[in-house]
């Protein structure tokens, strides 16, 4: 990893708004999802327009910081059909709500270090990731100026930062109707989403707006 972190770059790809749910709605489980997992993160939202920054730059384009559980269907990930073309990330992860956001945006003057945070989920009351975000491989920094090396990030654009080991896959447990997630992060308040198997969910549930603290 350390090696990685020196010499490797960020993997990056583009999740859609149609993702983004509140931090107390139900998830709901796609009946085509076969194995939906958890991705507790933390995630920086742009403030000013953000193109070919250098690292020392890049956290002047931050307002600040949230959480986001970051639903990925680990069936989905890879193209059967295609293998040389590699993982679909479009395909699973951006079910309508895959993406819980908050639930406050809390302005990066009031994040003393964005890499010294404790990420936590517990599934059903029991801790399956709890790490700090000092053990990113790449920091919030170095994530941003490498996205804006090639794309122009704007003002609300969302950028996760990736997440800690801990997922279902690792614990051989993945999502199933019933389950209840509780995620925080330190100074970032905390979420709490239930998971719904796709015939039992309510349709047309409104989406709690994110509070700005």
């Amino acid at each position: 990893m350390d090696k990685r972190a020196a010499e490797d770059l960020p993997y990056v790809f583009i999740g859609l708004p149609t993702a983004i749910s509140g931090p107390y709605d139900d998830v709901v489980l796609p009946a085509w999802a076969e194995k939906p997992d958890w991705e507790l993160e933390l995630a920086a939202v742009i403030s000013r327009p953000a193109y070919r920054v250098t690292v020392e730059q890049a956290l002047d384009h931050v307002a600040g910081y949230t959480i986001a559980n970051d639903l990925t269907d680990r069936a989905t990930v890879f193209r059967r059909d295609m293998p040389p073309i590699g993982t679909d990330w479009l395909r699973c992860k951006n079910a309508p709500g895959f993406t819980p956001l908050g639930p406050w945006i809390v302005p990066a003057g009031s994040v003393a270090d964005p890499s010294d945070l404790q990420v936590t989920l517990k599934l059903n009351g029991k801790t399956m990731q709890d790490e700090s975000t000092k053990d990113m491989i790449f920091d919030v920094a170095r994530i941003v100026s490498y996205i804006s090396q090639t794309a122009r990030l704007l003002p609300g654009d969302l950028v996760l930062t990736g997440s800690p080991a801990g997922n279902g896959i690792h614990w051989g447990r993945l999502l199933r109707d019933g389950d209840v997630m509780d995620g925080s992060i330190t100074g970032l308040g905390a979420q709490r989403t239930r998971c719904v198997a796709q015939e039992a969910a309510a349709v047309g549930a409104p989406v709690d707006p994110i509070a700005v603290k």
